[in-house]
């Protein structure tokens, strides 16, 4: 018998006459389960500006499919919040009111930057610049040593953005890893992390693991002896 969900012709449900076919039970099941998984956890009321509990799974998929569009409203929200604040990304681009030079310890430029941003993103950039030697005219200048002018690029960048495109996470994860840990930017730490074990194989392992020890990551370290063994 034609399955009274996924079928191209309409039936009137009429139990237990009508079935369903392997597909759709196993898709009602793990939409259950997802419920079910999600049930402890939470989810964001906009009438309450809070996050609550997602509806019972019990009370069937009307509300489960009333919980998914509540979220994909909040998605919406959430990315246009983001655009909202890539204003930061327009300041550094354009080099709005900048009033503090960062100097890659490699020859290279310096790049103008915000105190306010770097105080922001790491407890390690405020105290820098709450020192004596940085209560000083915007053209005071600091120094990461570990960064070559590139990779001081991708730090100040993701700093602004939160994100980075693909080809300079590639090329700079460890370096970036390394700086997370060293400057306490733990939104750039888990990133680097994300990455480099999204990423892990064979051939880069080593490299991953050089780094975790580096960086006293246990949960890369981990997962690097894991793939040799």
């Amino acid at each position: 018998m034609d399955c009274s969900v996924c079928s191209a012709v309409p039936f009137i449900l009429r139990p237990p006459r009508n079935t369903i076919c392997a597909a759709c039970y196993e898709g009602a099941r793990s939409i259950i389960n997802l419920i079910n998984k999600l049930e402890n956890e939470k989810g964001f009321d906009k009438s309450s500006n809070s996050f609550v509990s997602p509806p019972n799974s019990s009370r069937g998929f009307t509300n489960a499919l009333k919980w998914v569009k509540e979220m994909k409203d909040v998605e919406e929200e959430l990315n246009e919040k983001i655009s909202f604040l890539g204003g930061f990304v327009a300041a550094y681009r354009d080099q709005i009111h900048t009033d503090i030079q960062i100097q890659p310890g490699i020859n290279g430029p310096s790049i103008p930057t915000h105190r306010a941003l770097l105080a922001a993103r790491s407890e390690i950039f405020k105290n820098m610049l709450e020192s004596d030697r940085c209560k000083a005219p915007p053209n005071e200048m600091i120094t990461l040593p570990e960064l070559n002018h590139e990779e001081l690029e991708s730090l100040l960048e993701f700093l602004y953005s939160g994100t980075l495109p693909i080809e300079k996470v590639e090329k700079h994860v460890y370096s970036l890893s390394i700086a997370a840990d060293k400057y306490e930017i733990p939104y750039l730490q888990k990133f680097c992390e994300h990455w480099m074990l999204g990423s892990l194989n064979l051939s880069n392992a080593l490299d991953v693991l050089e780094i975790s020890d580096v960086c006293s990551n246990q949960t890369v370290e981990r997962d690097c002896l894991e793939l040799h063994c």
